[in-house]
């Protein structure tokens, strides 16, 4: 478990990025983001983006539940972006195991309105609004794809 305090929004989308750096290497891991709303996660998962190399504008996939960003170099990275909180639990899920169980950077926003569907190996990343600008992160790895991450971050 590691602990991470950020001061602005500027040092919590840097906090992603070198998260991402990381963990760009990886085939494939599941990032959990839990926080309240404007807490910080999309900012997060900006950061998270700009490290695997991904040049397009990240926002917030709330309307449409998923977005998939790839990066134009030869590496040809994934992430998928994922804001469940529309959602009213499994029955909405869209086939949502075939993103989590695939290959690439997945982060999920409210990820435990399909808690039946999570991975056995994920990072799982806790934001707490501490005022409009300080945030508290708290990055606990469950499984192998994080441990070396959440060592040196």
């Amino acid at each position: 478990m590691k602990h991470k305090k950020t001061y602005s929004e500027y040092e919590t989308e840097a906090l992603g990025y070198e998260l991402g750096l990381l963990l760009k290497d990886e085939p494939k891991v599941v990032i959990l983001l839990d926080g309240e709303l404007g807490s910080g996660k999309t900012t997060f998962t900006k950061g998270l983006a700009r490290a695997l190399g991904i040049t397009q504008v990240v926002n917030s996939p709330t309307f449409t539940i998923l977005k998939k960003y790839v990066t134009k170099d030869h590496h040809h990275r994934v992430l998928y972006h994922l804001d469940l909180y529309r959602l009213d639990g499994l029955n909405d899920d869209f086939d949502l195991e075939e993103y989590i169980d695939g290959l690439g950077m997945v982060v999920i926003e409210w990820p435990f309105k399909v808690e039946a569907l999570l991975p056995k190996d994920y990072l799982l990343v806790k934001i707490e609004k501490l005022s409009d600008n300080e945030r508290n992160f708290v990055m606990t790895c469950v499984g192998i794809p994080c441990k070396r991450a959440v060592q040196y971050i």
